[in-house]
């Protein structure tokens, strides 16, 4: 019996071999079909690049202006040495000083964010082959027609961006804002909120504030009006307001709010009845209305002390 091992068959060489030239006939036309051409490197390789390098150049420019804007907002003064009174002051005008800072920085981001958001967009539609003077006319048009319809948020606004450029008043500040008179308590880009004498909160839209009265920028003055009855001895009259006026402004209650002496003016008004004299002090801003009250009790106590008859609408107030 021959036991030597059989040959393969020869169909299964012949089923190898063709395997192995079918790979390479579709290897060789997988490689042919994506030869590289300058057409293909360029939208393959340079163009995706290109447009990887402008987002990546605005990200750092927005980054970059987002922490100078920051830094410039948060940048805060050292608190001067001073009484309880000057440190009340500083703290609030510190706290108009940084919601203005926020609010303009919010402003200034925004902005920057919107002009580089435009520019790579206008960019990458330049290098992929479109026409951007179609897309610049277009957003022309629909800015305009926004303009139009919504012209009173925009006025809003930009009234709100002027204000604040300007500062015109801030948060804390006595206000007359026509219908709304009050302490502001916060301020926006388009509505100014003002805390009444009554506690009514008015919500005011910047556009609509045609006129700012600001009774905390600067100084202020108060002004005591005397009616006296007459017949009266005007000069002995004034001699007493005045007196008890320069002794009252000495008194811990205001004297740290006094600018200066205060000033006899003399005769103010007449009438058939009544003779008005009107003394003035300048004091610290926001501080007029309890110097007033302060220097009216004392000179009213005074001039009844000296017999001198007040007249009875003043005697109330």
């Amino acid at each position: 019996m021959n036991f030597a091992p059989r040959a393969p068959p020869r169909h299964r060489r012949w089923d190898a071999g063709r395997l192995i030239r079918t790979m390479g006939a579709v290897l060789a036309n997988v490689t042919e079909a994506f030869e590289w051409t300058d057409t293909n490197r360029e939208w393959l390789i340079h163009k995706p690049l290109e447009v990887l390098v402008y987002i990546v150049v605005a990200l750092l420019l927005r980054w970059a202006a987002h922490r100078f804007i920051d830094r410039a907002a948060n940048r805060k003064r050292k608190a001067p040495p001073g009484n309880g009174r000057r440190n009340t002051d500083a703290s609030r005008r510190e706290e108009r000083r940084d919601q203005r800072r926020k609010t303009l920085a919010s402003v200034f981001k925004s902005t920057v964010s919107l002009i580089l958001l435009t520019w790579v967009v206008l960019t990458v539609l330049s290098i992929i082959g479109l026409n951007v003077a179609p897309f610049i006319a277009s957003a022309g048009i629909v800015g305009i027609a926004i303009g139009w319809g919504a012209q009173s948020l925009v006025r809003d606004f930009l009234s709100g961006i002027f204000m604040l450029l300007e500062d015109q008043y801030g948060v804390g500040d006595v206000v007359d804002l026509g219908d709304a008179i009050g302490t502001v308590e916060t301020v926006g880009l388009r509505v100014t909120t003002v805390r009444g004498i009554d506690g009514t909160l008015w919500y005011v839209r910047n556009g609509e504030v045609l006129r700012v009265g600001n009774f905390s920028q600067g100084y202020a003055v108060a002004v005591i009006d005397i009616a006296l009855a007459r017949p009266v001895n005007v000069t002995e009259a004034a001699r007493i307001i005045e007196e008890t006026a320069a002794a009252a402004v000495l008194d811990d209650a205001i004297r740290e709010h006094l600018l200066e002496a205060p000033t006899m003016l003399g005769v103010d008004q007449t009438t058939a009845y009544t003779v008005t004299l009107r003394l003035t002090a300048r004091v610290r801003a926001g501080s007029q209305w309890a110097v007033q009250r302060y220097i009216n009790s004392k000179v009213l106590t005074a001039l009844e002390a000296a017999d001198i008859t007040i007249h009875a609408e003043n005697a109330r107030q």
